[in-house]
């Protein structure tokens, strides 16, 4: 570069400047010159630290995402994890309280309605009266008269007593347990005298005092009948037979 510079100076120059003086430029030059190279290595050497230290930053950088995304994946996981035990608890607590439900229903007093009385019972209770009166149904009456009795000491107090104290009485008659009946029947109308069955059973009563040959008893049945309960059925059955007595 110095020969090239040196050749590069005009002739002229050394005409009018001495050998030392041409010696002193060619030296500025090239002191300018390294000074030039020195400042474009050191801007290069610092654009290249420059790039380096922007490639770490990059690599970093996306190091970092890759491990945010495996984070991300990894609560992605736990969330799905635990929404299935959340499904899975809230079905345990579903089958919980439908089973509580049931039980409660089995033990809780339900409203019923039977033979025009409205109360509450439970629901054992309802399903032992339905059973005896099955046992009816199908004409066993001596094991119908063991279920209404066994009812009726089971449970005194339920809303079922007089019909079941009726049944009782019927399928007594059944089996020609006449006493048995009267006093099943007796117990209906003394008890509940408002009873949509009481006029029935007066009259299921005078039938029993017919058949263990009480003629006067069986009289003041119907005779009670028809006074008690004028306008009912069995009153009109009653008149029936009372003017045959006669």
């Amino acid at each position: 570069m110095a020969l090239t510079l040196a050749a590069a100076w005009p002739w002229h120059a050394h005409a009018l400047f001495g050998d030392d003086e041409a010696r002193k430029a060619l030296i500025e030059l090239r002191q300018r010159f390294d000074a030039h190279r020195q400042a474009a290595e050191a801007e290069l050497q610092q654009s290249r630290e420059a790039r380096s230290q922007a490639q770490r930053g990059m690599l970093e950088l996306a190091a970092q995402i890759e491990e945010l995304r495996a984070e991300l994946a990894r609560l992605r996981g736990q969330n799905e994890q635990l929404a299935r035990e959340v499904s899975e608890l809230q079905r345990q607590q579903a089958d919980v309280r439908q089973g509580l439900e049931s039980r409660l229903k089995e033990v809780e007093p339900a409203q019923v309605t039977h033979d025009g009385q409205s109360f509450t019972a439970l629901p054992a209770e309802q399903r032992e009266f339905e059973e005896a009166l099955a046992v009816l149904r199908r004409a066993d009456f001596s094991g119908a008269a063991s279920a209404f009795s066994a009812f009726l000491m089971k449970y005194p107090s339920s809303g079922y007593v007089p019909s079941a104290l009726y049944w009782l009485g019927n399928a007594q008659y059944a089996t020609k347990a006449y006493k048995e009946a009267l006093d099943s029947h007796g117990r209906l109308a003394g008890r509940f005298p408002q009873h949509v069955r009481t006029p029935e059973a007066m009259l299921a009563m005078a039938n029993s005092h017919t058949e263990l040959k009480d003629s006067r008893a069986s009289r003041r049945a119907l005779e009670s009948l028809v006074k008690a309960y004028p306008q009912s059925e069995a009153a009109s059955v009653a008149r029936e037979r009372l003017s045959r007595m006669r």
